[in-house]
């Protein structure tokens, strides 16, 4: 049986320093970041208390300890709401069938009216629609009909994003913010298997249990046909399909980046752009 909850606070105790909760250094220990004890005394817990937590034996914990956990190891907004869906045992929520996997025809009309690259995803990073500047964004990569797949099975990936490493771990950080509880929905517990098993990458990231939702971010890539450019990345909620969210990219005014997107259309309109979604 799986352990969501206790996964996550014995991954995120490791990766708290003394210093950084305020406790002094107690001598050389075994394993980096805090003992349960610790978490335990910070949080205002009994350690038994915390170690039935970690063991999935208590899964309803009072808002006031799963907010007091939050603030003892360091969680940010993304992690602490995570957090408090963990607590809740709020699966059943969001492990049921997604219907969400079919575009409306009118947000593909939207996107393709936008100038800059835009496509439709869901909570597990599957690319379900693009429009024209997004088709040749990705003209020519393997995996693109699934981001994270791109990201880390995807030969040309390490040159196509530039901050592979930063790219990396953001995108293993959005998995775990977008699907929340849901790691037991089958499609998504049968994709992190596929990635175990074929990323060593992946492997390494995956256990910290990051957070983050992936928005507002700046992407440095480099493409085959129109070189590097930068875009910035925002997220729109579909309320109709709230599993699903509009990414759109946009280039800085004036800059190369622009110029760089004006090509893309361009390749576009010439036919011939549209991404493989191998793996998808």
């Amino acid at each position: 049986m799986t352990n969501p909850l206790g996964d996550f606070l014995r991954a995120r105790r490791h990766v708290v320093t003394l210093d950084q909760v305020g406790m002094p250094s107690t001598g050389r220990r075994r394993t980096s970041g805090l003992r349960r004890e610790e978490v335990a005394a910070l949080a205002g817990i009994s350690p038994d208390y915390y170690t039935r937590l970690e063991q999935g034996k208590v899964w309803h914990p009072s808002d006031h300890v799963v907010g007091a956990l939050a603030q003892v190891l360091q969680l940010d907004g993304h992690a602490t709401g995570y957090l408090y869906d963990l607590a809740r045992h709020m699966a059943s929520e969001r492990t049921g069938p997604e219907s969400g996997d079919q575009v409306d025809p009118e947000v593909q009309r939207l996107m393709d009216g936008l100038p800059a690259p835009a496509f439709v995803w869901n909570r597990r990073m599957d690319v379900l629609a693009v429009n024209p500047p997004a088709a040749a964004f990705f003209d020519g990569l393997s995996h693109a009909g699934n981001l994270i797949r791109l990201i880390f099975l995807d030969p040309d990936a390490h040159d196509f994003y530039v901050q592979w490493e930063q790219e990396a771990w953001s995108h293993v950080a959005h998995l775990r913010a977008a699907v929340g509880t849901g790691l037991d929905d089958p499609r998504v517990r049968e994709l992190v298997e596929e990635l175990l098993e074929a990323s060593a990458d992946f492997r390494r990231i995956w256990p910290r249990h990051d957070v983050r939702a992936r928005d507002r971010v700046s992407l440095r890539i480099r493409h085959r046909r129109v070189g590097e450019l930068v875009l910035r990345w925002r997220t729109l909620t579909i309320d109709e399909s709230p599993a699903q969210q509009i990414v759109v990219g946009q280039p800085e005014p004036g800059s190369p980046s622009e110029a760089a997107v004006r090509a893309l259309r361009e390749l576009a309109a010439g036919g011939g752009s549209r991404p493989s979604r191998s793996g998808s």
